[in-house]
């Protein structure tokens, strides 16, 4: 016959102050605490081009809900947004463009390479077609496929997270702002 599973014992608090701070206070370190708040509150900026964003707006739909990862609301300037998702196939036109919006939007920002297309020009073996966005600008994570599924996605957003949560998050000596 199985022992039966007994609850934890309360913990006892030894002095006054450990009473009362015991199970109200959460102690943390700041930069553990601004990576927590970061991680769930990303605001995307969908810069859509190709066929990939059929499979993006079926994110914000019931089964994948990417609003319970802090992500549903997408910002349309990227001076709101701190995570431009490019969404399909990039021509070398299109390039400054999304160079421009890149460079507008505020520190810190993240990118992902949303498909086959945005992440290494796809089937498209051409002159017009920028080949990989990471030609000029910096990738964060690359979501795979053509198109790729609503999980993929979610996948990648949740190493984005990670990524987010991991970094350091105050400036250091050599990255303080200018006067």
């Amino acid at each position: 016959m199985a022992k039966p599973i007994l609850p934890p014992k309360p913990r006892l608090a030894t002095s006054g102050e450990e009473a009362l701070l015991g199970d109200a206070v959460v102690l943390t370190r700041l930069d553990k605490a601004i990576g927590w708040a970061r991680k769930y509150s990303i605001f995307p900026y969908p810069f859509a081009t190709a066929c990939c964003a059929m499979e993006y707006m079926s994110l914000s739909m019931s089964p994948y809900d990417i609003d319970r990862f802090g992500a549903l609301l997408p910002r349309f300037t990227p001076r709101q947004a701190d995570l431009i998702m490019v969404i399909g196939t990039v021509t070398m036109r299109q390039a400054p463009i999304l160079k421009r919006v890149y460079e507008q939007m505020a520190e810190p920002k993240w990118v992902m390479a949303f498909g086959a297309c945005a992440s290494t020009g796809g089937f498209y073996d051409n002159y017009t077609t920028l080949p990989g966005i990471d030609t000029i600008i910096p990738v964060d994570v690359y979501v795979p496929g053509c198109p790729p599924r609503p999980e993929g996605v979610l996948d990648g957003l949740m190493a984005l997270q990670r990524k987010i949560q991991r970094s350091k998050q105050t400036p250091g000596p050599t990255e303080t702002a200018s006067p």
